[in-house]
């Protein structure tokens, strides 16, 4: 009865995000059939992808979804409602807080916390991104201290200006934001606050994505995004009634390699001209399959550069699930992709040094394939990922293949990550846009 209420006291919010809702569906629609016919004639798509059906949690993945919501349990700050992005230190960006939000809706829909602690846990962290400083009073700062809510550096000292935003996490930030005015509608009003003080315009030019960061005391624009990510967080700003034509697009600068005898995407936009390289690695498909439901295209990226990874351990024996990961020693950060510089397998950290030494099977790279395709190689993967765990803070990042020792590092990401994926084993796509339709109907037909 009182979801019902719910429904009915935000439904003008809720018929206006449907109208959006069908919008998207229809651009995207449009969008596959333009460029559909140039990936058929440069692609033999794959004939059988294992699409797993939801299914109830074991016993087994129960407990790892408990796992996974201790570290949240152990990183929130109680004054603000944020949640650090690294195990004891009081930083975030907008990716780890999506990440946060998505756990703590798993951890609800999983029963993990109970709907009064949901919504206390909700209401405060809305609270807080409704009243953080903005960069250039624009939009949300690439960095914050989770105590104070001040903007900051990456290490985390005091920038009263800010460093900058990131489109890309702004993107991933709506998708959780989409979810909860959808199936939760009596956050709406929160979000709306949170959303009504930004201004997208600047980050959004001509259906592309824009980034800002400060060059000599200025403000500069910088496209953001490559193939696998660029559309991943296009998506969720689409959802808004946003123009993402062009970044929505797989083929303006699709390019197939061949790795480990697997035609694999990349994008070949060229570093030195767009300043910023492309990474291949797990963790973009793999969210755009738990939230969004792949499409055609990017149903086939995606087991593309899954199959190149298990295609790797079959030639060298290495259990191979590669993604960007927070590491628990210098560098601290590192890109263990798929394709990468034109490497195939290359480690590397974001200024470019070779990090080889410390490539590893990521955790949640291992979860989100596992909960996505349920098969003989996922399930190995699973085998080496699930036993990294701390014993009261969460799952660990990973695994080094040449140090053979885990990576230690625990963050936000990773164990929202696999709160996710356990979740989409359960319920299936996470974004269900048409499921809330019917929810939104019945709720008019009863009134």
């Amino acid at each position: 009865m009182a979801f019902k209420q719910n429904v009915l006291n935000a439904r003008h919010h809720l018929v206006f995000l449907l109208g959006l809702g069908l919008a998207f569906t229809l651009v995207m629609s449009l969008e596959q059939q333009e460029f559909n016919n140039d990936l058929v004639d440069k692609l033999h798509f794959s004939a059988t992808i294992p699409d797993p059906q939801p299914r109830p949690l074991t016993v087994q993945e129960r407990q790892w979804a408990e796992t996974a919501w201790q570290y949240f349990e152990a990183n929130t700050q109680t004054g603000t409602g944020l949640a650090n992005s690294v195990d004891g230190y009081p930083s975030t960006t907008m990716w780890d807080t999506a990440s946060y939000l998505m756990a703590i809706i798993a951890a609800e829909r999983l029963q993990l916390i109970s709907r009064h602690q949901f919504s206390g846990r909700l209401s405060k962290l809305l609270s807080s991104l409704g009243k953080m400083p903005l960069f250039d009073d624009v939009l949300p700062n690439k960095v914050y201290d989770t105590r104070s809510l001040a903007m900051v550096n990456y290490d985390n000292t005091p920038n009263p200006r800010g460093i900058g935003w990131s489109a890309i996490d702004i993107g991933r930030l709506l998708v959780p934001f989409n979810i909860l005015v959808w199936q939760y509608p009596e956050f709406t009003p929160q979000v709306q606050q949170v959303l009504g003080r930004w201004n997208l315009q600047p980050m959004l030019q001509d259906g592309v994505m824009f980034g800002a960061r400060v060059t000599n005391e200025l403000t500069e624009f910088v496209q953001e995004g490559r193939i696998g990510y660029e559309e991943y967080a296009s998506k969720s700003l689409s959802l808004m009634g946003q123009d993402l034509s062009q970044a929505l697009r797989y083929t303006d600068f699709l390019q197939m390699v061949e790795i480990d005898g697997v035609q694999v995407p990349t994008d070949k936009r060229d570093p030195r001209r767009y300043k910023a390289h492309n990474y291949v690695v797990s963790e973009s498909y793999i969210l755009d399959g738990l939230e969004f439901g792949w499409d055609r295209i990017s149903h086939e990226f995606a087991w593309r550069v899954y199959q190149a990874q298990k295609a790797r351990f079959e030639r060298t024996g290495i259990l191979t699930a590669v993604s960007e990961d927070n590491i628990d020693r210098p560098p601290y950060f590192v890109y263990n992709t798929v394709f990468s510089s034109g490497q195939p397998w290359h480690a590397t950290t974001d200024t470019g040094e070779d990090a080889s030494e410390f490539r590893s099977l990521s955790t949640k790279a291992a979860f989100g394939w596992y909960a996505l395709y349920q098969d003989d190689y996922s399930q190995q993967l699973l085998s080496q990922a699930a036993p990294l765990t701390s014993p009261d803070r969460g799952f660990y990042s990973g695994w080094y293949e040449q140090l053979q020792e885990t990576n230690t590092a625990l963050t936000a990401n990773t164990n929202g990550i696999v709160l996710e994926s356990l979740l989409y084993i359960r319920e299936g796509k996470l974004l269900n846009v048409g499921r809330q339709q019917a929810l939104v109907q019945l709720a008019v037909q009863e009134e």
